[in-house]
């Protein structure tokens, strides 16, 4: 039997309808999607009626399917002779493990596509009303994980607090405090505006505004917990401004036209 193909594709942020055209095509073409936890089910019903559906989601110290045996599911799938699509949130190159999982089906023969998503890092902030960069304000952004791959190791935030522009933490609500603390103790303004967005572009999202100083109190008040960003910038003070209300959001149902399908070789 021929190998099968494995597709990474990104999920978005959390908006369904925020899913790119070619990443809906492979989600409909699938034989079988292997997702993670926060992928939005409006998605997965996108999938064929035969498509087998494997749940490999992960939440903080509670990893019930390793990454390993994630790599070996897509593999299994794919030599089965299966379309396998790997459904991750945001880009699956962005904090995703897309790049571990790709470099395994590389080094079994499997023929795989990576499909860019909107990153929650960019399009997260966006709908909490917070650009990335702007001309006043910030001509760069800076985006890292909020711990190392061991999860107990700690970023370097001395050199991180002297960066200029948006510095944009996933992964790290857990050690909010801890990283408000670091980047002050390294220079870093108490009054430097920072924010919090929880689950970003979904319509549970919330978001609070402080400062360095004033955030992670802020966020344990208003009970923010992961998932969610961490941003710190002058960008933030923008949010109060560019914020769209809810009303001003593309609908989440998903319904594009299949104009094409996701076949090998394409």
């Amino acid at each position: 039997m021929n190998k099968g193909n494995v597709w990474l594709v990104g999920a978005g942020p959390g908006d369904a309808s925020l899913i790119t055209v070619k990443g809906l095509h492979c989600i409909q073409s699938a034989d079988v999607i292997v997702h993670d936890r926060l992928v939005n089910p409006e998605l997965i019903a996108q999938a064929p009626d035969h498509c087998e559906m494997i749940n490999v989601g992960k939440e903080h110290h509670y990893h019930p399917i390793p990454q390993e045996e994630i790599n070996q599911i897509l593999v299994r799938q794919a030599q089965a002779g299966k379309q396998v699509v790997r459904l991750k949130g945001g880009d699956p190159y962005v904090f995703g493990r897309g790049g571990e999982e790709a470099e395994v089906l590389a080094q079994h023969g499997i023929k795989f596509e990576v499909v860019p998503g909107i990153s929650s890092s960019i399009g997260g902030l966006a709908y909490a009303g917070i650009p990335v960069t702007h001309r006043h304000y910030a001509s760069s952004f800076h985006v890292v994980t909020g711990h190392t791959s061991q999860g107990n190791e700690q970023q370097d935030w001395k050199i991180l607090a002297q960066l200029e522009g948006t510095l944009i933490i996933l992964m790290g609500m857990t050690r909010l405090m801890e990283i408000c603390q670091q980047l002050m103790l390294y220079g870093k303004s108490p009054t430097t505006p920072a924010a919090v967005i929880m689950y970003a572009s979904h319509p549970k999202q919330q978001s609070v505004i402080g400062t360095l100083e004033t955030l992670a109190v802020k966020a344990e008040e208003k009970n923010l917990h992961a998932p969610a960003l961490i941003v710190i910038g002058d960008v933030v003070n923008l949010g109060a401004i560019l914020a769209f209300p809810p009303t001003f959001r593309p609908p989440s149902t998903v319904k594009v036209p299949l104009t094409e399908q996701c076949h090998e070789g394409t």
